[in-house]
Protein backbone atom coordinates (compact mmCIF):
# COMPACT_ATOMS: atom_id res chain seq x y z
CA UNK A 1 0.00 0.00 0.00
CA UNK A 2 1.52 3.49 -1.09
CA UNK A 3 1.67 5.71 1.97
CA UNK A 4 2.25 9.39 2.46
CA UNK A 5 5.73 8.96 3.08
CA UNK A 6 5.72 7.47 -0.52
CA UNK A 7 4.18 10.56 -2.16
CA UNK A 8 6.40 12.86 -0.18
CA UNK A 9 9.48 11.13 -1.34
CA UNK A 10 8.48 11.43 -5.02
CA UNK A 11 7.30 15.17 -4.51
CA UNK A 12 10.02 16.52 -2.80
CA UNK A 13 8.51 17.69 0.31
CA UNK A 14 7.77 16.51 3.66
CA UNK A 15 5.19 14.74 4.92
CA UNK A 16 3.63 17.61 6.86
CA UNK A 17 3.44 19.21 3.67
CA UNK A 18 2.20 16.83 2.10
CA UNK A 19 -0.67 16.06 4.67
CA UNK A 20 -1.59 20.07 4.47
CA UNK A 21 -1.92 19.58 0.75
CA UNK A 22 -4.40 16.80 0.73
CA UNK A 23 -6.27 18.56 3.06
CA UNK A 24 -6.85 21.72 1.82
CA UNK A 25 -5.15 23.61 5.10
CA UNK A 26 -3.52 26.93 4.23
CA UNK A 27 0.67 27.06 4.01
CA UNK A 28 0.89 25.35 0.53
CA UNK A 29 1.65 27.04 -2.55
CA UNK A 30 -0.29 26.60 -5.30
CA UNK A 31 1.96 25.00 -7.08
CA UNK A 32 3.47 22.46 -4.47
CA UNK A 33 -0.43 21.72 -3.83
CA UNK A 34 -0.89 20.85 -7.35
CA UNK A 35 2.39 18.76 -7.73
CA UNK A 36 1.32 16.57 -4.17
CA UNK A 37 -2.24 16.09 -5.83
CA UNK A 38 -0.23 15.40 -8.90
CA UNK A 39 1.61 12.63 -7.13
CA UNK A 40 -0.66 11.33 -5.03
CA UNK A 41 -2.82 10.62 -7.41
CA UNK A 42 -0.35 9.01 -10.26
CA UNK A 43 1.28 6.75 -7.06
CA UNK A 44 -2.64 6.02 -6.31
CA UNK A 45 -2.38 7.02 -2.49
CA UNK A 46 -6.09 7.23 -0.54
CA UNK A 47 -5.89 9.43 2.24
CA UNK A 48 -7.15 7.77 5.11
CA UNK A 49 -7.21 10.97 7.80
CA UNK A 50 -10.60 11.81 7.09
CA UNK A 51 -12.07 8.48 7.08
CA UNK A 52 -10.34 7.81 10.79
CA UNK A 53 -12.01 11.38 11.70
CA UNK A 54 -15.22 10.04 10.67
CA UNK A 55 -14.75 6.82 12.44
CA UNK A 56 -13.60 8.73 15.63
CA UNK A 57 -14.27 11.55 18.00
CA UNK A 58 -15.62 13.42 15.09
CA UNK A 59 -17.94 16.13 15.87
CA UNK A 60 -19.87 16.09 12.76
CA UNK A 61 -19.99 20.39 13.29
CA UNK A 62 -18.92 22.69 10.78
CA UNK A 63 -17.49 26.22 12.43
CA UNK A 64 -18.83 29.24 10.54
CA UNK A 65 -16.81 32.41 11.96
CA UNK A 66 -18.44 35.71 11.19
CA UNK A 67 -17.66 39.11 12.13
CA UNK A 68 -21.78 40.23 12.04
CA UNK A 69 -24.64 37.94 11.67
CA UNK A 70 -26.91 40.99 11.17
CA UNK A 71 -25.43 42.48 8.11
CA UNK A 72 -26.78 41.39 4.54
CA UNK A 73 -23.62 39.00 3.29
CA UNK A 74 -22.95 37.76 6.69
CA UNK A 75 -26.50 36.70 7.80
CA UNK A 76 -27.30 35.21 3.66
CA UNK A 77 -23.90 33.09 3.83
CA UNK A 78 -24.66 31.83 7.14
CA UNK A 79 -28.02 30.91 5.48
CA UNK A 80 -26.11 29.18 3.13
CA UNK A 81 -23.95 27.13 4.98
CA UNK A 82 -26.79 26.20 7.09
CA UNK A 83 -28.85 25.23 3.88
CA UNK A 84 -26.10 23.45 2.79
CA UNK A 85 -25.49 21.05 6.57
CA UNK A 86 -29.57 20.66 6.34
CA UNK A 87 -30.30 16.95 5.66
CA UNK A 88 -26.53 15.92 6.16
CA UNK A 89 -25.97 15.25 9.65
CA UNK A 90 -24.20 18.27 10.19
CA UNK A 91 -24.41 20.77 12.92
CA UNK A 92 -23.61 24.80 12.39
CA UNK A 93 -21.54 26.52 15.32
CA UNK A 94 -21.30 30.20 14.99
CA UNK A 95 -18.59 32.16 16.24
CA UNK A 96 -19.68 36.22 15.97
CA UNK A 97 -16.93 38.58 16.33
CA UNK A 98 -19.75 40.81 17.21
CA UNK A 99 -17.92 43.68 14.95
CA UNK A 100 -14.38 45.39 14.20
CA UNK A 101 -14.58 47.48 17.57
CA UNK A 102 -15.96 44.71 20.06
CA UNK A 103 -13.41 43.01 22.21
CA UNK A 104 -12.05 39.76 21.84
CA UNK A 105 -10.18 37.36 22.64
CA UNK A 106 -7.47 35.42 20.15
CA UNK A 107 -9.74 33.19 18.06
CA UNK A 108 -8.04 30.51 16.70
CA UNK A 109 -6.68 29.08 19.83
CA UNK A 110 -6.21 25.13 19.31
CA UNK A 111 -8.76 25.48 22.72
CA UNK A 112 -11.55 27.52 20.51
CA UNK A 113 -11.59 24.45 18.39
CA UNK A 114 -10.51 21.24 20.07
CA UNK A 115 -13.34 18.88 19.47
CA UNK A 116 -15.93 21.44 18.85
CA UNK A 117 -16.05 21.47 15.00
CA UNK A 118 -14.43 19.22 12.32
CA UNK A 119 -14.08 22.18 9.89
CA UNK A 120 -13.85 25.68 9.74
CA UNK A 121 -15.38 28.52 7.51
CA UNK A 122 -14.57 32.08 7.39
CA UNK A 123 -16.52 35.08 6.45
CA UNK A 124 -14.56 37.09 8.45
CA UNK A 125 -13.36 39.70 6.14
CA UNK A 126 -10.95 41.64 9.07
CA UNK A 127 -8.21 39.87 10.85
CA UNK A 128 -5.32 41.09 13.22
CA UNK A 129 -1.71 39.31 12.35
CA UNK A 130 -1.54 37.51 15.12
CA UNK A 131 -5.19 36.32 14.25
CA UNK A 132 -3.83 35.04 10.94
CA UNK A 133 -1.12 33.61 12.44
CA UNK A 134 -3.28 31.53 14.81
CA UNK A 135 -5.42 30.57 11.97
CA UNK A 136 -2.49 28.93 10.13
CA UNK A 137 -1.88 26.88 12.94
CA UNK A 138 -5.17 25.14 13.24
CA UNK A 139 -4.77 21.73 11.41
CA UNK A 140 -8.08 21.42 10.05
CA UNK A 141 -10.16 21.68 6.92
CA UNK A 142 -11.09 25.43 6.38
CA UNK A 143 -12.33 27.96 3.17
CA UNK A 144 -12.84 31.67 3.45
CA UNK A 145 -15.83 32.83 1.85
CA UNK A 146 -16.35 36.62 1.35
CA UNK A 147 -13.16 37.90 1.05
CA UNK A 148 -9.37 37.05 0.61
CA UNK A 149 -7.35 35.88 3.55
CA UNK A 150 -3.12 35.61 2.99
CA UNK A 151 -2.16 31.60 2.58
CA UNK A 152 -6.03 30.03 2.76
CA UNK A 153 -8.31 28.64 0.13
CA UNK A 154 -10.94 31.32 -1.11
CA UNK A 155 -14.36 31.49 -2.07
CA UNK A 156 -15.67 34.48 -3.35
CA UNK A 157 -16.32 37.22 -6.59
CA UNK A 158 -13.53 39.26 -8.04
CA UNK A 159 -13.65 42.40 -6.19
CA UNK A 160 -11.51 44.25 -8.25
CA UNK A 161 -13.50 43.52 -11.70
CA UNK A 162 -16.58 44.33 -9.66
CA UNK A 163 -15.45 48.07 -8.97
CA UNK A 164 -13.55 48.32 -12.15
CA UNK A 165 -17.21 47.08 -14.44
CA UNK A 166 -19.35 49.68 -12.18
CA UNK A 167 -17.36 52.22 -13.21
CA UNK A 168 -16.44 51.54 -16.49
CA UNK A 169 -20.26 51.62 -16.87
CA UNK A 170 -20.52 55.27 -15.57
CA UNK A 171 -17.77 56.36 -17.57
CA UNK A 172 -19.22 54.74 -20.93
CA UNK A 173 -22.06 56.85 -20.38
CA UNK A 174 -20.61 59.75 -20.02
CA UNK A 175 -19.70 60.70 -16.62
CA UNK A 176 -16.19 62.51 -16.45
CA UNK A 177 -16.42 63.74 -12.36
CA UNK A 178 -17.47 60.71 -10.21
CA UNK A 179 -17.58 60.29 -6.83
CA UNK A 180 -16.59 57.74 -4.64
CA UNK A 181 -18.06 56.04 -1.47
CA UNK A 182 -16.02 53.12 0.40
CA UNK A 183 -15.42 51.15 3.18
CA UNK A 184 -13.71 52.27 6.23
CA UNK A 185 -9.56 52.66 5.29
CA UNK A 186 -8.94 50.29 8.20
CA UNK A 187 -4.99 50.08 7.81
CA UNK A 188 -4.32 48.12 10.62
CA UNK A 189 -6.27 45.12 10.31
CA UNK A 190 -6.81 42.59 7.38
CA UNK A 191 -9.92 44.18 6.01
CA UNK A 192 -9.42 43.60 1.70
CA UNK A 193 -12.53 43.94 0.52
CA UNK A 194 -12.61 47.60 0.61
CA UNK A 195 -8.96 48.18 -0.71
CA UNK A 196 -9.88 45.63 -3.31
CA UNK A 197 -12.73 48.16 -4.59
CA UNK A 198 -11.04 50.94 -4.35
CA UNK A 199 -8.19 50.07 -6.87
CA UNK A 200 -10.73 48.66 -9.59
CA UNK A 201 -12.70 52.19 -9.17
CA UNK A 202 -9.19 54.13 -9.81
CA UNK A 203 -7.78 52.11 -12.33
CA UNK A 204 -10.81 52.52 -14.36
CA UNK A 205 -10.75 56.03 -14.03
CA UNK A 206 -6.92 57.05 -14.57
CA UNK A 207 -7.46 54.48 -17.63
CA UNK A 208 -9.73 56.96 -19.01
CA UNK A 209 -7.49 59.73 -18.44
CA UNK A 210 -9.97 61.12 -15.46
CA UNK A 211 -8.80 62.17 -11.96
CA UNK A 212 -10.72 61.70 -8.63
CA UNK A 213 -10.96 65.15 -6.77
CA UNK A 214 -10.14 64.22 -3.20
CA UNK A 215 -12.81 66.19 -1.71
CA UNK A 216 -15.14 63.62 -3.77
CA UNK A 217 -13.49 60.34 -1.92
CA UNK A 218 -15.53 59.37 1.07
CA UNK A 219 -15.68 56.76 3.65
CA UNK A 220 -18.55 54.67 5.02
CA UNK A 221 -19.01 51.36 6.55
CA UNK A 222 -21.00 49.24 4.39
CA UNK A 223 -24.46 50.49 5.96
CA UNK A 224 -27.33 52.29 4.95
CA UNK A 225 -26.66 54.81 7.63
CA UNK A 226 -23.36 55.70 6.29
CA UNK A 227 -24.93 55.95 2.24
CA UNK A 228 -27.33 58.77 4.19
CA UNK A 229 -24.52 60.50 5.68
CA UNK A 230 -22.09 60.47 2.39
CA UNK A 231 -24.75 62.10 0.51
CA UNK A 232 -25.03 64.95 3.12
CA UNK A 233 -21.58 65.49 2.26
CA UNK A 234 -21.53 65.56 -1.12
CA UNK A 235 -24.21 67.97 -1.35
CA UNK A 236 -22.00 70.20 0.29
CA UNK A 237 -19.10 70.01 -2.16
CA UNK A 238 -18.55 73.33 -4.24
CA UNK A 239 -20.04 73.02 -7.59
CA UNK A 240 -19.50 71.61 -10.06
CA UNK A 241 -20.42 68.49 -8.46
CA UNK A 242 -19.54 64.88 -9.84
CA UNK A 243 -22.51 63.68 -12.05
CA UNK A 244 -22.32 60.09 -10.81
CA UNK A 245 -21.52 58.12 -7.70
CA UNK A 246 -19.79 54.77 -6.96
CA UNK A 247 -20.31 53.18 -3.78
CA UNK A 248 -18.61 50.04 -2.71
CA UNK A 249 -21.57 48.34 -1.14
CA UNK A 250 -25.31 48.40 -1.76
CA UNK A 251 -26.66 48.96 0.96
CA UNK A 252 -24.41 52.34 1.03
CA UNK A 253 -25.83 53.11 -2.10
CA UNK A 254 -29.30 52.48 -0.86
CA UNK A 255 -28.99 54.88 1.79
CA UNK A 256 -27.33 57.83 -1.05
CA UNK A 257 -30.42 56.76 -3.51
CA UNK A 258 -32.85 57.32 0.02
CA UNK A 259 -31.28 60.55 1.08
CA UNK A 260 -30.98 62.07 -2.11
CA UNK A 261 -34.73 61.69 -3.12
CA UNK A 262 -35.39 62.91 -0.01
CA UNK A 263 -33.69 65.91 -0.29
CA UNK A 264 -35.13 66.58 -3.86
CA UNK A 265 -32.53 65.37 -6.35
CA UNK A 266 -33.65 63.69 -9.06
CA UNK A 267 -31.68 60.01 -9.75
CA UNK A 268 -30.15 59.53 -12.25
CA UNK A 269 -30.92 62.66 -14.09
CA UNK A 270 -29.18 64.84 -11.23
CA UNK A 271 -27.04 62.00 -10.14
CA UNK A 272 -25.91 58.61 -10.96
CA UNK A 273 -25.79 56.14 -8.30
CA UNK A 274 -24.05 52.61 -8.42
CA UNK A 275 -23.79 50.05 -5.47
CA UNK A 276 -21.90 46.72 -5.60
CA UNK A 277 -23.43 43.28 -3.65
CA UNK A 278 -26.66 42.80 -5.13
CA UNK A 279 -28.93 43.22 -1.90
CA UNK A 280 -32.77 42.62 -3.05
CA UNK A 281 -33.77 45.89 -1.68
CA UNK A 282 -31.63 47.04 -5.00
CA UNK A 283 -34.57 45.61 -7.43
CA UNK A 284 -36.79 47.44 -5.72
CA UNK A 285 -35.36 50.89 -5.67
CA UNK A 286 -34.11 50.61 -9.21
CA UNK A 287 -29.98 50.28 -8.20
CA UNK A 288 -27.58 49.29 -10.97
CA UNK A 289 -25.08 47.20 -9.53
CA UNK A 290 -22.90 44.26 -9.65
CA UNK A 291 -24.68 41.04 -8.68
CA UNK A 292 -23.21 38.51 -6.25
CA UNK A 293 -25.07 35.37 -4.35
CA UNK A 294 -23.02 35.22 -0.82
CA UNK A 295 -25.33 32.23 -0.13
CA UNK A 296 -24.59 30.31 -3.21
CA UNK A 297 -20.18 30.95 -2.22
CA UNK A 298 -21.17 29.97 1.08
CA UNK A 299 -23.04 26.48 0.15
CA UNK A 300 -19.60 25.74 -2.26
CA UNK A 301 -17.28 26.45 0.53
CA UNK A 302 -19.55 24.52 2.69
CA UNK A 303 -19.39 21.41 0.03
CA UNK A 304 -15.70 21.56 -0.06
CA UNK A 305 -15.37 21.25 3.55
CA UNK A 306 -17.73 18.14 3.61
CA UNK A 307 -16.06 16.47 0.37
CA UNK A 308 -12.91 16.84 2.45
CA UNK A 309 -13.71 15.74 5.36
CA UNK A 310 -15.39 12.66 3.23
CA UNK A 311 -12.07 12.15 2.00
CA UNK A 312 -11.72 13.62 -1.47
CA UNK A 313 -8.43 15.11 -2.20
CA UNK A 314 -7.66 18.06 -3.45
CA UNK A 315 -11.52 19.30 -2.50
CA UNK A 316 -10.98 22.63 -0.65
CA UNK A 317 -9.34 25.06 -3.29
CA UNK A 318 -10.08 28.63 -4.50
CA UNK A 319 -12.77 29.89 -6.18
CA UNK A 320 -14.17 32.54 -8.25
CA UNK A 321 -17.75 32.91 -7.76
CA UNK A 322 -20.50 34.20 -10.15
CA UNK A 323 -21.28 37.89 -10.54
CA UNK A 324 -23.03 40.44 -12.99
CA UNK A 325 -22.91 44.09 -13.87
CA UNK A 326 -26.63 44.52 -13.99
CA UNK A 327 -28.15 48.45 -15.78
CA UNK A 328 -31.37 49.22 -13.29
CA UNK A 329 -33.11 52.84 -13.46
CA UNK A 330 -30.33 54.90 -11.40
CA UNK A 331 -27.66 55.59 -13.88
CA UNK A 332 -28.29 57.39 -17.23
CA UNK A 333 -25.95 60.05 -19.23
CA UNK A 334 -25.33 62.80 -17.23
CA UNK A 335 -27.16 66.01 -17.51
CA UNK A 336 -25.63 68.97 -19.29
CA UNK A 337 -27.46 71.81 -15.95
CA UNK A 338 -26.14 70.85 -12.79
CA UNK A 339 -28.66 70.00 -10.09
CA UNK A 340 -29.06 73.00 -7.13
Amino acid sequence: MVGIDDVAAAAGVSTATVSRAIRGLPRVSPDTRARILATAKELGYVPSSAASRLASGKTRTIGVLAPYVDRWFFGKAIAGVDQELHGRGYNLSLFNLGGRSSPRERLFSKAMVHKQIDALLLLCMFLRPEEIEDLHAIDMPLVVVGGPVPGCSNVGIDDYRAARSITEHLINLGHRHIALLHGQDDSDLNFSVPQIRVEGFNDAVHAAGLELHPDASFYGNFTVASGVEALHRFVALPEPRPTAIVCASDEMALGVLFEARRLGLRVPEDLSVVGIDGHEMGASAGLTTVWQDPRAQARRGTQMLLAELGGETGAVHSEVAEQRLIVRESTAPPSSAPFV
